[in-house]
């Protein structure tokens, strides 16, 4: 498969991989159809990011489209503080950090990274709760590097014609 790769897809995966297939297969219909409560509550909080609302300094990057082409991975940035060379994905509420979330973060990461950016330090923010959770650049997490490379081999292979569900609580 030669299609790319969307950031959130990453986690989307790893959560179900028959929900790739429907989000495309659905398109532009109400994503009440197939996402979760969890994911709608989400995409609303990104929205000060999206409308370019969260900062008006010219050195914050937000909702930025970017790709890799290492990868072949494309999506946009939460934010990126250009002066300081920090990557932040901001999520409604973290509870735990998923391999998924690391591996969006990853993608953000690689595509900056190859344009050019000089990304230091790449993080989560929880908004509900106010929190900041650093995370290892790939280069200092080689297990976690390997995961999202496999995933990634994962997801081109995927064939949902033979695809069984084993996790009925998840898809």
């Amino acid at each position: 498969m030669d299609d790319l790769i969307i950031f959130s897809q990453l986690n989307d995966f790893i959560f179900c991989p028959i929900s790739i297939y429907f989000h495309n297969l659905f398109g532009d219909t109400d994503t009440m159809l197939f996402q979760s409560s969890d994911q709608i509550n989400g995409t609303d909080a990104h929205s000060a990011i999206e409308d370019g609302r969260y900062s008006r300094r010219k050195q914050i990057l937000q909702a930025i489209p970017v790709y890799s082409e290492q990868y072949g991975l494309c999506g946009k940035i939460d934010i990126f503080d250009n002066s300081k060379g920090i990557l932040t994905e901001r999520k409604k509420k973290i509870t735990t950090i998923y391999d998924g979330y690391v591996f969006q973060l990853y993608a953000q990461y690689f595509a900056l990274t190859e344009m050019g950016y000089a990304v230091k330090h790449i993080c989560f923010h929880s908004m509900d709760d106010n929190k900041t959770y650093p995370v290892k650049l790939p280069s200092e997490d080689f297990n976690m590097l390997a995961k999202f490379e496999r995933t990634i081999k994962d997801i081109q292979n995927f064939d949902p014609d033979t695809y069984v569900q084993t996790n009925p609580a998840k898809c």
